[in-house]
This record gives structure tokens, C-alpha cells and sequence, in this order.
């Protein structure tokens, strides 16, 4: 009897609890925000929007606001700063460094010890029971699961409290077993320089027996990419023959599908995607025959969500679960046992389903361009590049985009910095054919397009190979779950990555 077969077993129960997804959603979320309002009463936060008082949602959207990092960034600076019961009871130890605002480099969530268990843990454990649930043949706790996380960051670090990337901490708080089955060794799996990361993960799990990869997919790439130089094998199942499944996320894993399935030549690979954000873990792949997450309904987060047309607007619309309609783009809100309240993460999502809640990840608030009333968003960028490689057989490592606003001939267009791993025959013809599938699946690009009068046809500048990656390392990002923003309304970026392209 081997050890998944047992632990299928153990995980039966809460497979079961998984069915109230589909019947008692509302439910699950009306007792998360009584949970996290009851726990919290007592802290700074909850005495001074009256949690005490509030018995209902809509007392709860009356008594406390819409926040971003810059409103809750004096308490997080303080609960740094060893300040106990500030947002969440008690004192939080840990930080997970994320991506800067407008006026700070980096953005410190608090990760409590009740976010970690009941969030972050929450959701590793139904990534594994979700997938043995569609996998009851499964062998994966069989062998070693290579767990490729960030670093620490202790030039971060004040007294009492320490940061690190979100994966990072995972590792450090893992328990014995989760421990036992992972790979890596954790000093290994946290060091700070990825290049050195990269070489040793690969020597070290090269002659082992790995049934799992978790990652996010070009950094995972990089490192399968170097185990198979090492072992001289052409696929990596002759690497590693029971490997069966990837957990990815992070990022879209539409631009590297087709390098995988070249690198994994297996039948019975698995591919789950995985939601889990230094805010918390909010979504799972329940299906793996539907590209749609299931939205993880009563772990410590409570859902809201505003329409993405009416952000930045002074009194958006802001809705509960029961809200949504289907396929409509919005802005994600979440309360948490970390102490973010009202929190907007960033993300967009847009439903697919409901009973049970699915969605898929749609973009960043701040990520898109509507230089010209287009409203281009990353899932429409993807879904064009994937298309166009689809008919041209080109692959793509990595890529970005920002608007011309007007260029010595008057005309405006989107510029796009695009690393291939696998170039178009036609350079001119993949442009051709993004351009046409951005105009078929997005009606406000199209009407740009119209005839060239507000919008000429989109240009492509090929990256050369490593580009992206040499920006990352520059900006001390190399690694870990960061990554260059796919598309900008402005010129920042793009400008900076030009500028390093044309160097060599």
C-alpha cells in the first residue's frame, strides 16, 4: 500500500467539504466575515470602524472603506515595527515583499500565523486533495516534489520582524512532512541569487526521484532547461520518469504550453493552475480539462468586487459574491486573517460559472493600456499571442507592451517587445494575425483599428534571447514570482527594455 493511496484516504473528508462549493457559497462567505470581524474586534483597526456593531454585509461595506496599500501602509509600518493588535490580533511576524506603489519601492504583506495555516497552507493542502480527487491513481507523494520558491530579504528586516518573498516563507514555516517529501534542501531553495539558485536545484533533484513541479512557469523553465543540459537527455521523463504534474501560477501559462509539452513528451502530464498571492490563496484548477479556477470560498478571505470600469471612480460600485454577473472584468477586493480589510489586491478576474464559483485571472488593475479608449487587458494579450502562435508556430518566452502615443508621422500604436524561443517565419505575418485576434475578441480595440484612424496597426520589436531576464536582474527581480509587466499605459518599461536591446 503506497503512501498516496493512505493519504488519499486522509484527504477524502475535506473532498467532501469541497462539495459545498457548488451549494452553499453564499453560506461559507456570510460565516468567513463573521469569523474574521469576530477575531478582530479587539484590535486597533476593529474598535475604530466599529466591528463590534456589525451583524450584516452591508453594515460591514458602510462602517469600513475600500483600502489600498497606501491606506493601510502606516499600520503595516507600525505592526513592522513590533506594534501588537494593530490590524490582526497579536503580533505578526512575517512580511512578504511584494511589487512597489506609486511612492514606494516595495509593498510589505503581513502574513499572520492564522493566514498562513488557514489561508496559504489551506490552499496547498486542497491543491493536493483536489488533484488526487481527478488523479485517484496518483503516485505523486511517492517520490519528491521540486518546490521552486524566492528568498529572504533581510536588508528588509527591522527587529521582531523579517520579509521575504511570499514563496519563501512558505518554505521556511513547511512542517516536517511537507519538508520530508520537498526538494530542494531549504538553504538551497532559498538563496537570493537565481543564477546560483538555478544551478544547484538542478545538480541537487538531477538523480532524484521528482513526481511534481511548483512554480511559476519561466522561472520552472529555466531550471528544467538545465537539468536536461546536465543529464545530456532529450525529454525530461527520461530525467525524471514519474513525474506526472506541474502546479503553476504566477503568471499566465498560455505563452509556455507548448514549450513544456516539447520538454515533457508524457501522455499523462498533468498541468493544475494554482492562485496563490502574497495577499493570500484564493483559487484552485478543480478541473483539469477547464482552464477555470474554482474561487476558494472558506478559507480566511472574505470576496468583493468592483466592476473594472468603475475603478478610480470616487463611490464605485463595490459587490459580494452573489453580486457578480458572468463575464464581466472586476477588480478584486479581499479580507483576510493577515489584516487587509476591503483590500484591493489588483487582480482582475471575470466569472465564468457559478454553483460553484469559477473565474479566470483576466489582468492587473494597473496593467493594461487605454491609451486610446481601447482597453486592451493582459487576458486579451495572451489569448492574441497564443493565437498567432498557434498559426505560425512560434514560441514565446517573454513579452511587453506599451502605447506610441505619436510617433514623427502623427500615428499612434502599440509597441510590443516580444522574446521568442521559437521565431515566426513571418515576422510581418504574426503581427498580421495579432492584430486580427485582438480585433475579434476585444470590440473597443477594433473600433480603434477602424480604418487606422485612431489606432494604426500594431508593431512587434523582437527582444534577443536573455533580454528579459537581464532587465529582471538589473532591477535585483531575478527570480522568485517577479516579472516584467506585460502591458503599460505608459513608456517606462518598454523604453528601459529597448534601450538594453540595443546594446549587444
Amino acid at each position: 500500500m503506497n503512501l498516496t493511496y493512505i493519504l488519499n484516504k486522509v484527504f477524502s473528508s475535506r473532498q467532501e467539504e469541497l462539495e459545498r462549493h457548488n451549494t452553499k457559497a453564499v453560506e461559507m462567505q456570510r460565516q468567513v466575515l463573521q469569523r474574521l470581524l469576530k477575531k478582530a474586534a479587539d484590535t486597533e483597526y476593529g474598535h475604530t470602524h466599529h466591528f463590534e456593531n456589525i451583524a450584516s454585509y452591508e453594515a460591514f461595506a458602510g462602517y469600513v472603506p475600500v483600502n489600498t496599500y497606501e491606506e493601510l501602509k502606516n499600520y503595516i509600518d507600525r505592526m513592522r515595527h513590533g506594534e501588537q493588535n494593530v490590524l490582526w490580533p497579536g503580533r505578526v511576524k512575517w512580511y512578504a515583499k511584494s511589487s512597489g506603489t506609486t511612492n514606494d519601492k516595495s509593498k510589505f504583506i503581513p502574513v499572520s500565523s492564522d493566514g498562513l495555516k488557514n489561508i496559504h497552507y489551506a490552499g496547498g493542502k486542497d491543491t493536493v486533495a483536489l488533484y488526487l480527487l481527478n488523479n485517484p491513481k496518483s503516485n505523486i507523494l511517492s517520490g519528491k516534489a521540486l518546490i521552486l520558491g524566492g528568498s529572504h530579504a533581510p536588508n528588509y528586516n527591522v527587529q521582531g520582524s523579517l520579509v521575504g518573498d511570499l514563496s519563501a516563507i512558505l518554505i521556511q514555516n513547511l512542517g516536517v512532512f511537507a519538508n520530508y517529501i520537498r526538494c530542494p534542501k531549504k538553504q538551497t531553495a532559498l538563496i537570493a541569487d537565481f543564477e546560483e539558485k538555478r544551478e544547484r536545484i538542478a545538480r541537487e533533484t538531477l538523480n532524484r526521484n521528482v513526481t511534481s513541479l511548483s512554480g511559476v512557469p519561466s522561472w520552472m523553465m529555466s531550471v528544467l532547461v538545465r537539468v536536461m543540459e546536465l543529464s545530456g537527455k532529450k525529454h525530461l521523463e527520461e530525467v525524471w520518469p514519474n513525474l506526472e504534474v506541474f502546479f503553476h501560477g504566477g503568471i499566465a501559462f498560455s505563452p509556455y504550453r507548448q514549450q513544456y509539452k516539447q520538454l515533457i513528451m508524457k501522455p499523462d502530464m498533468h498541468y493544475m493552475e494554482t492562485y496563490n498571492a502574497s495577499e493570500g490563496f484564493f483559487g484552485l484548477q478543480s478541473d483539469l480539462n477547464d482552464s477555470s479556477m474554482l474561487l476558494m470560498l472558506d478559507y480566511d478571505v472574505f470576496y468583493e468586487f468592483i466592476p473594472m470600469e468603475e475603478i478610480g471612480k470616487e463611490h464605485p460600485t463595490v459587490v459580494p459574491l452573489e453580486g457578480v454577473v458572468l463575464n464581466r472584468n472586476y477588480a478584486m477586493l479581499i479580507s483576510t486573517s493577515c489584516g487587509l480589510w476591503r483590500y484591493m489586491i489588483g487582480d482582475t478576474v471575470k466569472f465564468t460559472q457559478r454553483d460553484p464559483f469559477k473565474f479566470v485571472i483576466t489582468g492587473r488593475t494597473k496593467h493594461f493600456i487605454n491609451a486610446f479608449g481601447e482597453e486592451l487587458i493582459v487576458d486579451n494579450a495572451d489569448n492574441g499571442l497564443l493565437y498567432a502562435c498557434q498559426k505560425t508556430g512560434a514560441e514565446i518566452r517573454d513579452y511587453t507592451a506599451a502605447p506610441v502615443f505619436m510617433d514623427e508621422q502623427a500615428k499612434c500604436r502599440h509597441q510590443w517587445l516580444v522574446e521568442f524561443t521559437k521565431k515566426p517565419n513571418s515576422l510581418e505575418e504574426f503581427e498580421k494575425l495579432l492584430d486580427q485576434r485582438l480585433q475579434e475578441i476585444n470590440s473597443d480595440y477594433e473600433a480603434k483599428r477602424y480604418k487606422d484612424i485612431t489606432l494604426q496597426h500594431l508593431e512587434i520589436i523582437e527582444a534577443r534571447e536573455g533580454l528579459f531576464d537581464e532587465w529582471l536582474k538589473k532591477n535585483n527581480k531575478l527570480g522568485g514570482q517577479h516579472k516584467v509587466p506585460r502591458l503599460s499605459n505608459e513608456r517606462k518599461i518598454i523604453n528601459e527594455l529597448l534601450e538594453l536591446n540595443r546594446q549587444r
